[in-house]
């Protein structure tokens, strides 16, 4: 780690990881290398190692950003309501996903490379956000839905969290692969992230 003020560390490596964000705009997973993130930060590339020693540690740490975000907007549902009916607390949850485009498409990508390829402090330090996500969403189910028990509480993270991953994918739908359904004679109705989440809440609440 190099030398300097915390916050020097702390502003650097969000240069880098706003830097990653910019280029999975418009670039994929596999395009994107060190040297195209170091070419749109402020220092040079071999700067970089100095913070991070992969680009997969760079994605984790954007991915357990996204995490954290997504955390705030849990806590809001979880702070600022005293009571909500099934069908609204599947509603707010949908909608806090909507607005974490990023956090799905991250979450649609090969996690295990990612996390093999970081290192152990940075991984542990994902699964902390990741791990607030589930202590949140448990929390939510316990204040608004008092009469599920733990075992249903767990039956359906387990279910949910693992359900997350094929949202992007579902309701991020390029042209090329409309053309191929249509011409394969498929007949599929496109859902938005939002309509796919808060179905999926509504049948695992039984709102």
């Amino acid at each position: 780690m190099p030398k300097g003020s915390p916050q020097r560390t702390a502003a650097r490596k969000e240069e880098i990881i706003n830097a990653c964000e910019q280029l999975y705009q418009t670039m994929s997973f596999k395009e994107i290398t060190l040297k195209e993130i170091g070419s749109v930060t402020s220092f040079s590339r071999p700067s970089i190692y100095n913070y991070f020693q992969t680009k997969e540690e760079i994605f984790l740490a954007l991915f357990e950003r996204e995490y954290d975000r997504w955390n705030e907007d849990l806590t809001v549902i979880l702070n600022e309501n005293d009571v909500l009916s099934t069908a609204q607390l599947a509603d707010c949850i949908a909608k806090s996903l909507e607005g974490r485009k990023l956090l799905l498409k991250l979450l649609s990508m090969n996690t295990y490379d990612m996390e093999a390829n970081s290192r152990q402090e940075l991984l542990t330090s994902f699964k902390n956000s990741y791990g607030r996500s589930l202590q949140l969403i448990q929390m939510l189910l316990e204040k608004f839905c008092p009469d599920k028990s733990a075992g249903d509480i767990q039956n359906f993270i387990y279910v949910f969290f693992p359900f997350m991953f094929g949202i992007y994918p579902y309701a991020e739908v390029t042209e090329k692969q409309r053309a191929a359904m249509e011409k394969a004679g498929i007949s599929y109705t496109y859902q938005t992230a939002y309509e796919l989440t808060c179905n999926c809440l509504i049948h695992l609440l039984g709102a």
